[in-house]
Parts: structure tokens; C-alpha cells; sequence
């Protein structure tokens, strides 16, 4: 089997470190692990991460980005034409990218549509959309021409629908199938963040949240990550004494995450929330209980206090509250952990995901 991984986002480097490089990477390892044969086409070669796939590097016209990403449609539709035939077209959604699934569209190669983010939306929040008719445009292309949409979230498949996609399903975010469960490393209380500094982390209730707490009794903040807002915080996370690890690979992840007690997952109201976190399924599976927000499907992907704890968003006290609770009770903490744990490696394993996605585009596993 033939599959065609698509991203033509140039602010993912493929084989890099940050969270949509990881997922990236992991798609492609799974569909490796079913014996495909994977090219991979993106504008962002880049990163140390090392996988047997072919790789084409799409160049990007210089000068206006945006029109520079329109333009990359016909090098990519030339491109999916010399590489192929294909048995499967796969794209992770990027704004202005629509080739891909026009390609598959036209030449009846099944095809499926990874989309993250309202991407539209997240860009007039966050940056600035250039080119919003052109977006638009693309957007409802994309989606209307794939044999299937997978949406991370019920929001974002919303969004989707929104925009043209007539079959979507909703497939959350993963953990690899091999993960292990290292050891717990002894330590006083540890409170972890596994992410990026960013606005739509909340992370300012969790460093006042980590104050109130170590004026109760001995806490430890441990950031694994690094982020824009870093520079802001930094007089904060003095104050608390919290450790901040940078960007770390992902292969490193376990043993950082072997010295929490506890993995974090603040979110503001203020925010729309309507993503898929991947720190959500690295912390189940490590077997850590996890504290997070009560934002959009949280309490659904906690399965309702089952496999970890929410509290209201923007309130550090009853944060703080609920990791006293947690460092009171070792039962507690390791009853979440082992549900989450036992949860996370039946249900949501990226080997399952690419199994679902071939069986939404009428694809046989390999056998």
C-alpha cells in the first residue's frame, strides 16, 4: 500500500519537536508499522526525528507567504502526479492547501483529511489572516473533496461541516502503542505541564494555584516545554521555584514525566477550547492522574472523573484545592493513574487511529 502524508503547513517542521511535529510523526509511524510505503511532501523537511519515509521537499515561492502557499497547489498537484499512483492521499489541514484532496477527488484515490483547529478562526485570533476570501475558499475545497474528514474534537468537526465536509469523524488524538510506563522517580509532590507557553494555556491560574499550595505544604512545579509567553512569566515561575526543561524530544518524554505526581492541564474560559491536547494522552500514559480545566468536552474525555479530576477554569483556589486533595491521597492518585493508563492503551493508540482512517477511506489493514 501506497500513502501519499501530506502537510503543507511551513510552520510545522516535520520532524521537529513541537506538538503537531510529534502527531506528524506519528501518523507516519503507524502507518509504517501496517507495511506501507510512505512519501511524505511538505514544504518543512526539517527536525532530528528519523523515519523511513521518502520525502519530497516543496519548495515555497519567495516574498507574500500567503500567496506563496496558493501558488504551492499546482507544485503540489504536479508533484502527487510524478510520485504516484497512490493507494491513499492523507493531509493534515493547513490554510490556503487544497491540491491534495482535488488530486485524490479527481483521480478517485481514496483520501481522508486530518483537521486539527478551526484554522480560520485560530488565525484571526492569534496572528493575522491574510488572503480571509482565499481561505475560505481553499478551506470549503479541501473539505468538500476528501472521502472523509477526521476532526480531533466534536468542535472542530463542527467546524468542518461548517465548511463543506459532508463525512466526518471524530477521532481524538493518541499515544504510541509501545509506550512504557517508567517508575516513578522519588521527590517531593511534583506538579507537571507538558506544552507550549501559550495564550490558550492557562497557565498563570496554575503557577497562582502552585503558590497557594506551597503555602499549605512543599510543591513542585515542573514545566516540560517552552513557549512565547515564557519571557512573561519568568518572574512568576522565579517566585514559585518552578523548572522549566525547554523543548525536549519526544523519546525523552518518560523520564520527565516519570517525576510527576500529577499532570496538569489548565484552559481559560476566556479561550474557545477545541482542541484534542496531546499532553491529555502522554499523561495517561504514564499513569498519572490529571487535573484539568472543565472547557468544552473535558469532562467527556476524563470520562467524568474516572480517569482524572476537572475544576472550573480560571480559579486558581479550587485548582489548588484539588491538588492538595491529590497529594493527600497516594490511592487516589494511583487509582486515576492505572484507569487512565489501562484506558488510554485500549481505546487511543495511534496504530488504531490509522486503522480507523483506512477504514473510513474503504482501505483494507494490511495484513
Amino acid at each position: 500500500m501506497r500513502v501519499a502524508y501530506v502537510s503543507m503547513d511551513p510552520g510545522i517542521p516535520v520532524f521537529g519537536t513541537k506538538g503537531a511535529s510529534i502527531h506528524v510523526q506519528a501518523m507516519l509511524r503507524a502507518f509504517l508499522a501496517m507495511g506501507a510505503d510512505v512519501t511524505l511532501i511538505s514544504p518543512r523537511i526539517a527536525g532530528d526525528a528519523v523515519l523511513p519515509v521518502r520525502t519530497v521537499a516543496l519548495p515555497l515561492a519567495e516574498g507574500c507567504r500567503t500567496t506563496a502557499l496558493l501558488a504551492a497547489n499546482d507544485t503540489l498537484a504536479t508533484t502527487l502526479a510524478a510520485e504516484g499512483p497512490f493507494d491513499l492521499i492523507y493531509e493534515r489541514h493547513a490554510l490556503y492547501a487544497h491540491a491534495a484532496m482535488d488530486h485524490a477527488a479527481a483521480y478517485r484515490i481514496p483520501s481522508v483529511l486530518e483537521i486539527n483547529a478551526p484554522l480560520i478562526e485560530e488565525q484571526s485570533r492569534h496572528r493575522s489572516l491574510s488572503h480571509p476570501e482565499d481561505a475560505a475558499r481553499t478551506t470549503r475545497a479541501s473539505l468538500s473533496a476528501a472521502r472523509a474528514v477526521v476532526a480531533v474534537s466534536p468542535a472542530v468537526a463542527d467546524y468542518a461541516r461548517a465548511h463543506g465536509a459532508a463525512r466526518v469523524a471524530v477521532i481524538p488524538n493518541a499515544i504510541d502503542a509501545d509506550r512504557q510506563a517508567l517508575p516513578h522517580v522519588p521527590g517531593p509532590f511534583t506538579v507537571g505541564f507538558l506544552g507550549s507557553l501559550r495564550p490558550w494555556h492557562d497557565i498563570g491560574v496554575l503557577l497562582d494555584a502552585m503558590a497557594l499550595l506551597q503555602a499549605r505544604m512543599p510543591a513542585h512545579l515542573l514545566i516540560i516545554g517552552d513557549g512565547p509567553d515564557r519571557d512573561r512569566l519568568a518572574p512568576r515561575l522565579t517566585a514559585i521555584g518552578a523548572e522549566v526543561t525547554g523543548m525536549v524530544p519526544h523519546t525523552e518524554l518518560p523520564r520527565h514525566l516519570a517525576r510527576l505526581d500529577v499532570g496538569a492541564a489548565p484552559y481559560s474560559a476566556t479561550q474557545p477550547f477545541y482542541f484534542s491536547p496531546l499532553k491529555l494522552f502522554d499523561y495517561m500514559g504514564a499513569a498519572l492522574p490529571i487535573v484539568a480545566s472543565r472547557v468544552g468536552d473535558m469532562e467527556t474525555l476524563l470520562d467524568h472523573g474516572r480517569l482524572g479530576l476537572t475544576v472550573p477554569p480560571d480559579d486558581a483556589a479550587a485548582l489548588a484545592r484539588v491538588l492538595e486533595q491529590l497529594a493527600q491521597d497516594a490511592a487516589l492518585r494511583d487509582n486515576l493513574g492505572r484507569a487512565a493508563r489501562a484506558h488510554v492503551m485500549a481505546h487511543h493508540t495511534w496504530d488504531r487511529v490509522a486503522a480507523q482512517v483506512l477504514d473510513l477511506a474503504g482501505l483494507r489493514v494490511p495484513a
